[in-house]
């Protein structure tokens, strides 16, 4: 599934490209990035999830399907195809709100695009199964997600037209989403019927 959504994104990209520039604003909202008052005040609800597969640039795509391609398979094996794609979807929804409220509270509206919001949700399902397993998910270590939190926070706070509130509302919700759906695998203690 992990491979498969990296696909969709790799794909919309280049329609969108072929079509015109994903760098420019106007045309990245005429196909369907995220704004806040087009979902609020005209019911365009459909934003919150086709701007999880528009990227604005060569650049935004691949970091973040590099991350994604890095991470993600984690996540999957650990939820199971199913339940990761519903995660990752209501994470890019969920990020999408947080950064919609953030933006209609401060007034700074705009045009908004990128995987970033799921995979930081994808990143809070990785810390709550890592959590659950004592520091440990397959290769990935708490210390490990940690470090990869902070810097990306960091590079996001210091740079210009990065959207942090659907980063740290990804992030929330994908913890809140691993509790709800990720289950600890339980070890065979060789007793049964």
């Amino acid at each position: 599934m992990n491979t498969a959504i990296i696909i969709i994104n790799v794909l919309c990209f280049l329609y969108l490209e072929l079509q015109g520039s994903t760098e420019n604003a106007g045309f990245m909202l005429a196909h369907g990035a995220m704004f806040a008052p087009l979902v609020v005040d005209h019911g365009q609800y459909y934003r919150l999830v086709t701007s999880v597969f528009m990227h604005f640039g060569v650049s935004h795509l691949l970091n973040n399907m590099l991350v994604l391609f890095v991470l993600g398979d984690n996540l999957e094996r650990a939820l199971g195809h199913v339940k990761y794609l519903i995660f990752y979807l209501l994470c890019g929804v969920g990020a999408n709100l947080v950064s919609m409220t953030v933006n209609l509270m401060t007034g700074s509206l705009s045009v908004g695009a990128g995987a970033s919001g799921a995979i930081f949700g994808v990143v809070g399902g990785l810390v709550y199964a890592v959590g659950v397993n004592r520091g440990r998910l397959e290769d990935l270590t708490s210390r490990q997600l940690g470090v990869m939190i902070l810097l990306t926070l960091y590079h996001g706070f210091t740079s210009m037209n990065i959207d942090n509130a659907a980063h740290i509302g990804g992030l929330a919700a994908g913890i809140l989403l691993g509790i709800l759906l990720y289950r600890k695998p339980r070890r065979y203690t060789g007793y049964g019927i």
